[in-house]
C-alpha cells in the first residue's frame, strides 16, 4: 500500500477517525474497496471509472482521499443541489472528522449569481403591466443589501423558476467584464477570486462543460492547478457535455438582446438611433422564426437534414432567418456607431454580431460529424451538436498538461454506468475506453428487501389503454399502502394521462393525494411527499414524474415504499440525436440495438430502480409494466442490470407483499422529515 492508501484505510477502520467522529458511521467493505481504488489513482494518475451501486458510501469514499491527499481537488457534481450539500455538509463533516484544515470554495454559474449592473437598470426593462416581476425585483433588491455571496440559491422564497432570474444575472452575451462599473463588488468574480484560492473546489457539471466550449467561466485558470478531478454522478457527463459542445441559437437569447438593446439604447444613447424600432424589428424577426417552425402542443424535437428543418415550410423558414440576419445587422450596424459612449452599447454590438454569425451558420448545411435539429415548444432552439464528447475529452481533458503538479488523476463515479463488465454505455462515448473500470455491488439485501412485480394481464405499452392500466394498478398499490408509491413514466403524454386517472380516483374522496410534475418545483413535490408519509392521518401521496424524477430522489425509510415504472425506458426512436448515434452504429456494421438501445434501457431502469432501496432498513416493491421484460429476448440483459430481488409471480403474490409493507409501516416510527 502507499502511503495515501494507509491513511485512507486507517479512516475507513472499525476504530478509525470517520467511526469516531461521524455520525452513523458504519464501515462497508465496499466503500473502503472504492475508497482505496481512488487513493491508488491519486497517487499514480490516470482515470478510474468506477461504478458503485446505492449504498455504497461513493461521497465519502472520494471525499476521503481527495482530502488526505494533500492535492488541490476539483469535484464536479450533476447539481446545483448536490453543490451545496458537498459544500455546506459533507466536506466540512469530514474535514473535521479527519482533522484535515482545508480551504473550500463553491463555484457555480453565471445564472446562480446576481449581477449588481444587470439589477440596476432591470426595472427599466420591464413594461408597464409586468406588476409582478416589479414586486419580485423589490424583493431581490432587498436581498442584496444583506448577501455576501449573491448566490440567489441562498434567498429565501425565490423559486428557482422566477423570470425576475434572467433580469438580475448575466450570460456570458452580456457581461461587461472589467468594464463594468460594478466590476469590484462582482458576486461571480469574487466566487473566483475564491475558487483560485481554495484546496477544494465544488463546480457542477454544466459549468465545466460550459468553460470547455468558451473558455469563459474561470475554470481555464482554475484546471491547469489542480491535479486531481472527481466526477460525481458521472452518468450524465455525456449528455451534459453535448449540450456545450455544439452550436445554438435561441428566441429566448433574442428577445433578450432585444429588451437589453432597448434599455441600453434609452438610456445611454437616447436619440442617437431608433432603438424602440431596432428593438422590434429584432423582437418580431424572433417570433416570425418561431411561427415559421409551426405549432407546438408541447416540446419536440424536429430532424434536420436539410437547409431547413423537416416539416417545415422552405420558403417561410429561409424567409425567417433572412430577416433575423437582415434585423441583427441593423442593431450591430446603429450600435457600432454609439458603442464607445458605454460599455454596455460597446457588449451589445458585440452580441449582436455574435448572434448574427450564429444565424448566418444555420443558414448554411450542417457540420460533418454533427447532428442537427430544432426545439420546438413557445419558444424555439436551433441546435447543432457532437454525437458525444469522446473526443473532447481526448483531445481538451486527458492530454492536458497539468502545470507542476505531475500527472492529473481523473476519478469518475456514479450509481450507474452500464450494463457489462467494462461500462462501455459510459467508457465508450466518453472516451474512456482505456480506463480502469471497477464495479461494486450494493451491500443491501434485496433478497430479503425487496420484490419485483411484472403483470402480465396489462395492455401492452404500445395501446391506446396501456397508461390507463397503470393508473389503475398503481392507485391499487397506492390505496393500500396509504400513499407512499413513485411512479415513473418514460414520456411526459404518459404523466399526463396517469396523473388524470389518479386525480379523478382520489380528488373526491378520501385517498392518497397525487403530487404530479410540473405542478410545482421538485424540491417542494418531495418535501410534500415526504411530509405526508408521516402524517397521523396517513392519507399519504402518489408522485407522478418523470425525467429528473428518475434519479436525484432520495426518500429512505418507509416514506416510498413502491416504485411503478409505466414501461421500458428506450431511447426515443424519433430523437434527431439517438437516430444519429443509431445511424453511426448501423454504419460500422454493428446492431444499434442491441449496442445503443438496450445498454441505455438497462442504464436507465437501474436508476428508476435506485430510488426504492436507500437504507439498511427498507423494503419495498418494484413494479414494472412492461411484459416485454419477460417475453422478449433482451429482457434477460434488463433484467440481469436490476437488482437481485425476488419476483412475484402474480396478484396473490402482490397482496402477500402489500400487507408486509402495511404491516412494516405499522410497526415503524415515524418516518423522518
Amino acid at each position: 500500500m502507499t502511503s495515501l492508501e494507509q491513511a485512507v484505510a486507517a479512516a475507513f477502520a472499525p476504530d478509525g477517525a470517520l467511526a469516531c467522529a461521524a455520525d452513523g458511521f458504519r464501515e462497508r467493505e465496499g466503500q473502503t474497496r472504492l475508497a482505496l481504488a481512488i487513493a491508488r489513482t491519486v497517487e499514480q494518475g490516470g482515470e478510474l471509472v468506477a461504478e458503485a451501486a446505492t449504498g455504497v458510501g461513493k461521497t465519502f469514499a472520494y471525499l476521503v482521499p481527495a482530502l488526505l491527499s494533500g492535492e488541490r481537488v476539483l469535484l464536479s457534481t450533476a447539481t446545483k443541489a448536490l453543490q451545496d450539500q458537498l459544500f455546506a455538509r459533507d466536506l466540512p463533516q469530514l474535514a473535521a472528522a479527519l482533522g484535515v484544515p482545508v480551504r473550500m470554495a463553491l463555484l457555480k454559474g453565471r445564472a446562480s449569481y446576481l449581477c449588481r449592473h444587470r439589477m440596476n437598470f432591470a426595472e427599466a426593462a420591464l413594461g408597464s403591466h409586468e406588476l409582478g416581476l416589479r414586486v419580485a425585483l423589490g424583493k431581490v433588491a432587498r436581498w442584496a443589501q444583506a448577501t455576501r455571496t449573491g448566490d440567489l440559491g441562498e434567498m429565501p422564497g425565490l423559486d428557482e423558476r422566477s423570470p425576475v432570474i434572467p433580469l438580475v444575472t448575466s450570460t456570458r452575451e452580456n457581461c461587461l467584464g472589467a468594464e463594468c462599473p460594478q466590476f469590484r463588488q462582482c458576486h461571480v468574480n469574487q466566487a473566483r477570486r475564491d475558487a483560485m484560492a481554495a484546496d477544494v473546489v465544488v463546480i457542477n457539471h454544466h459549468l465545466f462543460f460550459a468553460d470547455m466550449a468558451v473558455r469563459e467561466s474561470g475554470m481555464a485558470e482554475l484546471l491547469p492547478t489542480v491535479r486531481v478531478v472527481v466526477f460525481d454522478e458521472a452518468h450524465q457527463l455525456n449528455e451534459t457535455g453535448v449540450q456545450f459542445l455544439g452550436r445554438h441559437l435561441a428566441t429566448g437569447q433574442l428577445l433578450d438582446f432585444a429588451r437589453d438593446l432597448l434599455a441600453a439604447g434609452l438610456q445611454h444613447a437616447r436619440g442617437l438611433a431608433d432603438w424602440l424600432v431596432l428593438a422590434g424589428d429584432v423582437e418580431r424577426a424572433a417570433r416570425d422564426l418561431r411561427m415559421a417552425a409551426g405549432p407546438a402542443k408541447s416540446t419536440q424535437r424536429l430532424r434536420w437534414t436539410l437547409r431547413e428543418p423537416d416539416g417545415v415550410d422552405r420558403d417561410a423558414w429561409a424567409l425567417a432567418i433572412a430577416g433575423l440576419g437582415r434585423a441583427l445587422a441593423l442593431a450591430e450596424r446603429a450600435l457600432a456607431g454609439v458603442a464607445e459612449t458605454a460599455p454596455d452599447l460597446a457588449r451589445l454590438q458585440e452580441r449582436a454580431g455574435e448572434l448574427g454569425e450564429r444565424t448566418a451558420r444555420f443558414s448554411a448545411p450542417g457540420a460533418a460529424g454533427f447532428v442537427r435539429w430544432l426545439d420546438v415548444a413557445a419558444g424555439l432552439r436551433l441546435i447543432e451538436s457532437p454525437l458525444d464528447i469522446a473526443e473532447a475529452v481526448q483531445t481538451k481533458l486527458l492530454t492536458q498538461p497539468a502545470e507542476a503538479v505531475g500527472r492529473r488523476a481523473w476519478v469518475f463515479v456514479s450509481a450507474t454506468l452500464g450494463a457489462d463488465e467494462r461500462l462501455t454505455w459510459f467508457t465508450g462515448p466518453c472516451g474512456l475506453e482505456n480506463a480502469e473500470v471497477l464495479q461494486i455491488g450494493s451491500p443491501f439485501d434485496y433478497a430479503r428487501q425487496a420484490a419485483l412485480y411484472v403483470p402480465e394481464d396489462i395492455a401492452r405499452p404500445a395501446d391506446a389503454q396501456h397508461s390507463g392500466d397503470v393508473a389503475r394498478l398503481a392507485g391499487d398499490i397506492a390505496e393500500r399502502l396509504g400513499g407512499r408509491t413513485l411512479v415513473l413514466t418514460t414520456t411526459l403524454r404518459a404523466l399526463r394521462a396517469i396523473g388524470e386517472v389518479l386525480a379523478l380516483r382520489f380528488g373526491e374522496r378520501a385517498g392518497p393525494e397525487v403530487l404530479l410534475q410540473g405542478t410545482l418545483p421538485k424540491r417542494v413535490l418531495m418535501d410534500r411527499f415526504r411530509a405526508a408519509a408521516g402524517d397521523a392521518l396517513g392519507r399519504g401521496c402518489v408522485l407522478v414524474g418523470s425525467a429528473s424524477f428518475w434519479e436525484g430522489v432520495d426518500m429512505p425509510g418507509d416514506a416510498l415504499q413502491c416504485v411503478v415504472i409505466d414501461k421500458l425506458p428506450f431511447p426515443p426512436p424519433g430523437d434527431p440525436l439517438v437516430e444519429a448515434r443509431c445511424q453511426r452504429l448501423e454504419d460500422q456494421g454493428r446492431s444499434a440495438f442491441a449496442a445503443y438501445s438496450v445498454p441505455a434501457a438497462a442504464v436507465a431502469l437501474k436508476q428508476g430502480a435506485g430510488r426504492l432501496i436507500r437504507r439498511e432498513t427498507d423494503a419495498g416493491l418494484l413494479v414494472i409494466c412492461d411484459t416485454r421484460l419477460l417475453n422478449m429476448g433482451y429482457g434477460r440483459r434488463l433484467l440481469a442490470a436490476l437488482p437481485p430481488m425476488p419476483q412475484l409471480a402474480g396478484p396473490a403474490d402482490l397482496a402477500k407483499m402489500l400487507d408486509r409493507l402495511v404491516a412494516q409501516c405499522q410497526g415503524a416510527p415515524a418516518v423522518e422529515n
